[in-house]
C-alpha cells in the first residue's frame, strides 16, 4: 500500500481511533488547526473512505475507522517505526565505530556535549565500550553534528 498521507490527516486517524465520540471543536484545540480545517481533512477522510461518521443525535456525530482508514493508519505507523529503526540502527553503527576508535587510541574517558536523543544512543554505546563519561570537557568532547557525531578539541 503505497497510499500518501498528510500529517494533519494521520493526526486525526489516530485521534479519531482513539476516541470515536472526539468532537471537530476538540480535535481543532488537540492538534492545533483551525475548526474549518479539520471539518475539510474529516470530509476528506470520509471521501478516501478512510472514516465513516454516523449521527448519534441532532448534534453529535461519532467518526469510526473504516477497515481501509485502519490498514492506512496501520501501515503509516508501521512505516514511521521502520524508517526510525534505521536512523537508530544507522546512528549507533556511527556510535559503535567512534567508540572503538576511541579505545584503539587508548582513551579511557571522554566528554558528550548536548542532550538531545541521538547523543543517548552515543552515551549507552560507550558506557558499552567502557568509556567513562567525564562531568568535565577533557581532550575529547563527542557532539552530534546533525547525521552522526564528531571529536572536538577543548
Amino acid at each position: 500500500m503505497n497510499t500518501k498521507i498528510k500529517p494533519h490527516e494521520y493526526a486525526l486517524l489516530d485521534e479519531i481511533a482513539q476516541d470515536s465520540l472526539v468532537t471537530q471543536a476538540s480535535l481543532s484545540k488537540r492538534l492545533g488547526i483551525a475548526v474549518g480545517s479539520v471539518n475539510w481533512y474529516i470530509k476528506r477522510l470520509i471521501s478516501r473512505g478512510w472514516v465513516k461518521v454516523s449521527h448519534l443525535d441532532r448534534t453529535r456525530l461519532q467518526y469510526d475507522l473504516t477497515s481501509e482508514g485502519m490498514k492506512v493508519f496501520t501501515q503509516r505507523a508501521m512505516n514511521y517505526a521502520r524508517d526510525s529503526l534505521k536512523v537508530y540502527g544507522g546512528l549507533r553503527e556511527k556510535a559503535k565505530v567512534l567508540a572503538a576508535d576511541l579505545k584503539q587510541k587508548g582513551v579511557k574517558s571522554v566528554y558528550l556535549n548536548g542532550d538531545e536523543p541521538m547523543m543517548d544512543i552515543l552515551r549507552l554505546t560507550c558506557i558499552e565500550a567502557g568509556l567513562k563519561i567525564s562531568d568535565l570537557p577533557d581532550d575529547y568532547i563527542l557532539e552530534s553534528d546533525g547525521r552522526g557525531y564528531r571529536i572536538r578539541s577543548s
